[in-house]
This record gives structure tokens, C-alpha cells and sequence, in this order.
């Protein structure tokens, strides 16, 4: 628990102190060094096993859970860390995708709850990409999606009950994105998520029978998109719970696929976005999550009477909520002053009941608190702003989530904290393009990445300094993945605004991140654009920060992973022998990972640069 940060003067928002990128142990690194979880699933037939991605190690690993006594043990140990895994619903199995150094191209591999060596379960098979894997409710078939050649493809295996493996078995191809696949309770049924068209993020639903790959249901809308999340935990159930933004926000439905029929949740009397999250053990409810400007509530419906409850849990942010066997709650929480932690909330109120997995305490931060202000277009744009006790203008981190379809909700961020302890203010905003403010809000930058989303971060700019909480010389923009891609658009499309760009992970030049990511993520990036480089080369160039390298005013910063898939490197090349040789100030550090680092030191190693940078910039500047 964080208590409330001490007040700093007015001289200490003048200077950024000294920072040393190699010292790893300065008093700012201490919130970095919290044990954090950052994934939790249980058993669903074998609740006392869990699993946990924690970076209790140094590094993000997953852990097999005893829930009953909280333990922790290792599974993995690999050196580029382990974030994102399954365990099989008996909970004698562990599975996640091994790479090679977090380049995201590998196998699906298994081990056993109790540890062993990691056993392909795809062997003789080239790595392949991949967006997750499904596993049925009776832990007998196993599924996921890949891409080659153009063209997306579901591939099964038949697990037997002694927890025997079968070959994979491609039962559906299509030239088109496809994702999931999620299962029903035996596994005969698999629902994705599929593109009706070619240059199309507008999905709908299809059912297939996994053992014939033949096509068993479909469900469209004409105007939206669907989106699968759970089957319910019963055999013989065929009701899959799922989501559909038709309405202009999102609201959960349920399908029953053998049937044929459908129900809309439709809930009008709930502001923003409505998720489902999960169904009870008997299938008579589901747990569902409202996001209202990036604020979170947890309901429960009774599908039975059709009756909403609203939960009573503290705020903040929760992630991987589920029902647990005994009918409580369990959820991943954290706010912008505790870290995340597992808890447990009475099912029928919601009211904290118990702490299953805790967090340490921390050293002290500041609350975040949620802003609005109007941008282009009369558009309301929603952040998250802290900033030190002392009276502003100050010198200004304005932070850009990565997605683009995410959003930023109250979390535990050490960064920010770490900005504010060295006298910056710190806003974070929901540019468009995110997700939960409805379809329209996300859907606005299709076709033209980066200009809506730019424009958001010049209105955010102007509303700091209007409210004096931004000295307008001294604002500086940031983010990783997509947020570092929006940082180097905004340092070339909008130059005179910013003090400097400290861009993680990022894109600079859309054409060859095309031609060099993997086969999954170059669709989904064809239909955000509508189209191929080939077939769209104006929007391509129009979106990328080195059409732009001419007109960059500001000092700029990249921080790369050598091994990165989704932003890879080449496009970073280009934009860093373009800019030298037009006189730019550019300095780019790789380091030896793909899509970010999920090593403690690392993380500090990173943020080191990025305060020691701005420390430099600012001197320069008096």
C-alpha cells in the first residue's frame, strides 16, 4: 500500500537530478523492483492449482499456484521471461509458446504442473506465430490459429484422458483473419472470430465441428462486430457467451449455437462499454465488466430472471475476473498506489472478502485521476493525469498507450510514479482509436493511423497548459508499441509542440514493418489501413514518422528489441539513417528481446535512459 507522495518545492520541478543508467539500485528503482503478477487462471476442475506470471525472480516466469496456501514455484526460466500461458482444466498441465529471445515464432509447448522438461506439442511443425491457445472445458482438444502464405488456419489436438497427445489436425483454412479458436465444454464445437472480408476488423462468428472442420453456425451482424468469449462449463451446453458492438457499444450476447438462437444483453440503463468476463459454475449467470471512460465496474446477470446486480468492490482495475468453485469472486486488482494482487470478493456484493495472492508494500506515490477535455471536432478525450504536490506549470510526461485497441484504465505504473518523484507532471490519455468509448471512437482512425489520434495528444498538450499544470516549452511525449509509434508521428507531423520523444518499441515506417512482421499481425495491419503498401501506398506513407524525419524539431529517443516481430527493427534503421543524415537529434538503444522486456533490470535499465534524456534536454534548454 503506497501512502501519499511528500511535497516537493519549486526547485525540484526545475531540474531532473543526475541520473546514472547504471546505477540499478537508486531509491527511484525500488517501486520497479516490486514483485508484480501480471496473469492468473485456475484449474476450472481442479481449483486448488493455479497459474501465476510473476516477476518475483527478476525476470516474468510462470508459476504453478497452490491457491490453498498461496505458494509459488517456478515453471519456467527462460531468459527473455515468460508472461502468458494456459492450464489444462485438471490441472495437470501447463502450456505456453516457446520462441526464440521473445520473437513471438516458436512452438506450443506442455509441462507438467508438478515440472519437467517443455515438450512440443507441434513437433516436426517450422515455428509458426500464433494469437493464443484454446483449450476446451473438458481439457480434451486444444486449438489455435496460425497464418502462412497469405492465409489463416485452424489447427486441433485430441487430448486423451491419459493426457495423451494427437497430431495437430488443420480442420479450417480461409484466406482471411481469423481468431480463436474458443471451444465448447467437450470440445466438438469451436467458434472464432472471422474477417467477412478481406480489409475487414468487423468480425463475425463461426462455429465448426472439430472433427470434420465443417461449418456448424454463423452469426452476424450487419453493422458491428462480434466477438466469442466463453462456451458455458456444462456439457451438452452449447450457449456461448459473447459480444457484439452493433448497438455503437459493446454488449454481451449469448448464442446458443446447436439451437440457432441468440439473445442481446442489451443493458441501456449502463453508460460505456459492457463486457462479459464469465459464466458461473451452473451456467445460470454470468460476471460482466463496464468500462465508462476508462472507469471499471463489475455486475453480475442472472440469465434465468434477467436481473443485473451491481457489485460494491473498491476501484481500480480488474483483470482476469472469474467465479470461484465456493461462488465468491476471484480477481487481479491494482490502482495507481497498489500494485496487482489477487483477491477475493463476496459473489453476491462484491465487497472484498479476502486477499489470495497479496502484494507488498510500496514506496509512496500519488493517486492518478480521471480528466476529460475536448480535442478536434468537439471530441471529449479521456486521462489519467498525477503530478507533484508543489504548485505547477511543470515540465510535462504526456504518455500514449500502445494497442492501438487497448485502453488505459487506473493501474500500478512505476514509470509514471518515477516521473512525478523527479518533479514531471504525468498524463496518460485514451487517444481514439481505443477501445471502450463505443464503435465510432474506435473506429475513427481506420484508414488513417495516426492523424486523430495526434490530434488528441495536441489537445491534450493545450489543456495542461491552459490548466497551468504544463510549462509549454517543456512537455514531453512517450509511449511504447503503438505509443511510441504515435510519439515519432507527433514529433514530425505536429514539431513545435515538444520538448523531446522517448519512443519504446515502435513503428516508424508502416510499409516495411509490413513486409517484415509475422503472417498473423500483417492482415490484421492490411485491414486497419484498408489494404496492402501495394494497394494503399499514400495511406502508408501518410501514417509513417519518416515521411516526416524532415520537419522534427525536438531530440528524439527509441529504445528497441532486437528480436521484435510486431515492430521490427528495419523500419527503426531506416528512421535512424534518415534522421542522422538530415542533421536530426536521434539516439536509438536495442536491446536483446522482441515486443518489450519483461526483465526487472531491463525495465530500470530503460526508464534510466528516458530520465537521464530528458535530464540532458532540459539543461540544454536553460
Amino acid at each position: 500500500m503506497c501512502a501519499g507522495a511528500g511535497a516537493l518545492s519549486s526547485a525540484d520541478t526545475i531540474r531532473v537530478p543526475e541520473v546514472a543508467v547504471a546505477n540499478l539500485s537508486a531509491p527511484w528503482t525500488e517501486r520497479f523492483r516490486v514483485p508484480l503478477i501480471r496473469g492468473v487462471d485456475v484449474a476450472a476442475n481442479a481449483p486448488t492449482r493455479g497459474l501465476v506470471a510473476s516477476n518475483v525472480s527478476g525476470t516474468f516466469q510462470l508459476h504453478a499456484w497452490d491457491v490453498r496456501s498461496g505458494r509459488l514455484r517456478a515453471l519456467t526460466n527462460r531468459a527473455a521471461g515468460t508472461i502468458a500461458g494456459a492450464i489444462s482444466p485438471d490441472g495437470r498441465f501447463i502450456y505456453y509458446h516457446d520462441d526464440a529471445g521473445g520473437n513471438e515464432l516458436g512452438h506450443f509447448v506442455r509441462i507438467p504442473f508438478e515440472g519437467a522438461s517443455a515438450v512440443s506439442i507441434t513437433p516436426g511443425v517450422p515455428p509458426y506465430p500464433t494469437f493464443g491457445l484454446g483449450v476446451s472445458g473438458a481439457g480434451n482438444r486444444l486449438g489455435f490459429v496460425t497464418a502462412d502464405h497469405g492465409a489463416y488456419h485452424v489447427d486441433v489436438i485430441d487430448v486423451a484422458a491419459d493426457g495423451a497427445l494427437g497430431s495437430p489436425r488443420r480442420i479450417h483454412s480461409r484466406p482471411r483473419l481469423l481468431i480463436g479458436p474458443v471451444f465448447s465444454h467437450d470440445g466438438a464445437i469451436a467458434v472464432l472470430a472471422a474477417s467477412p472480408e478481406a480489409r475487414s476488423l468487423r468480425y463475425e462468428l463461426v462455429a465448426l465441428d472439430t472433427s470434420t472442420g465443417r461449418i456448424v453456425g454463423e452469426l452476424a451482424d450487419a453493422d458491428g462486430r462480434l466477438g466469442a468469449v466463453a462456451f458455458a462449463p456444462r456439457a451438452g451446453d452449447a450457449r456461448l457467451l459473447g459480444v457484439t458492438n452493433r448497438s455503437g457499444a459493446d454488449r454481451p450476447l449469448i448464442w446458443d449455437v446447436t439451437r440457432g438462437t441468440r439473445v442481446d444483453i442489451a443493458l441501456d440503463e449502463l453508460e460505456g462499454d459492457v463486457l462479459a468476463a464469465d459464466w458461473s459454475p451452473d451456467g445460470g449467470r454470468v460476471l460482466l465488466e463496464q468500462l465508462a471512460r476508462a472507469v471499471q465496474r463489475l455486475y453480475v446477470y442472472d440469465v434465468r430472471e434477467s436481473r443485473l446486480t451491481a457489485l460494491r468492490h473498491p476501484n481500480g482495475t480488474y483483470a482476469r475476473a472469474y467465479f470461484a468453485p465456493d461462488g465468491a469472486i476471484h480477481a487481479l486488482w491494482e490502482d495507481s498506489t497498489h500494485p496487482p494482487q489477487v483477491i477475493a470478493l463476496d459473489g453476491a456484493t462484491g465487497e472484498p472478502a479476502r486477499t489470495l495472492l497479496p502484494a507488498p508494500d510500496v514506496p509512496r506515490c500519488r493517486p492518478w485521476r480521471s480528466i476529460s477535455f475536448p480535442s478536434a471536432g468537439g471530441q471529449q478525450i479521456q486521462g489519467w493525469l498525477a503530478a507533484p504536490e508543489a504548485t505547477g506549470p511543470f515540465p510535462t510526461i504526456l504518455h500514449v498507450h500502445g494497442g492501438p485497441e487497448a485502453v488505459m484504465t487506473e493501474l500500478y505504473a512505476p514509470a509514471g510514479q518515477s516521473w512525478i518523484d523527479h518533479g514531471f507532471a504525468f498524463l496518460s490519455t485514451n487517444y481514439r482509436g481505443s477501445t471502450t468509448f463505443g464503435r465510432a471512437f474506435l473506429e475513427q482512425i481506420w484508414g488513417n493511423l495516426g492523424r486523430w489520434e495526434v490530434e488528441d495528444m495536441v489537445a491534450a498538450r493545450e489543456w495542461l497548459v491552459k490548466e497551468g499544470i504544463a510549462d509549454a516549452s517543456r512537455v514531453f511525449v512517450t509511449g511504447w508499441s503503438y505509443g511510441g509509434y504515435l510519439t515519432l508521428q507527433a514529433l514530425g507531423t505536429r514539431p513545435a509542440l515538444w520538448a523531446g520523444g522517448m519512443a519504446g518499441i515502435a513503428v516508424a515506417d508502416w510499409a516495411i514493418a509490413h513486409e517484415d512482421t509475422t503472417e498473423t499481425l500483417r492482415g490484421i495491419r492490411a485491414a486497419r489501413f484498408g489494404g496492402t503498401p501495394q494497394e494503399q501506398p499514400e495511406r502508408y506513407a501518410a501514417s509513417s514518422p519518416i515521411t516526416y524525419a524532415k520537419d522534427v524539431q525536438a531530440p528524439v529517443l527509441i529504445i528497441q528489441g532486437r528480436n521484435d516481430t510486431r515492430t521490427p527493427r528495419r523500419s527503426v534503421d531506416a528512421y535512424e539513417a534518415t534522421m542522422k543524415a538530415l542533421g536530426k537529434s536521434i539516439e536509438v538503444h536495442w536491446f536483446d528481446a522482441g515486443h518489450g522486456s519483461l526483465v526487472i533490470d531491463q525495465a530500470i535499465e530503460h526508464h534510466a535512459l528516458m530520465l537521464d534524456f530528458a535530464r540532458r534536454v532540459l539543461d540544454r534548454a536553460e
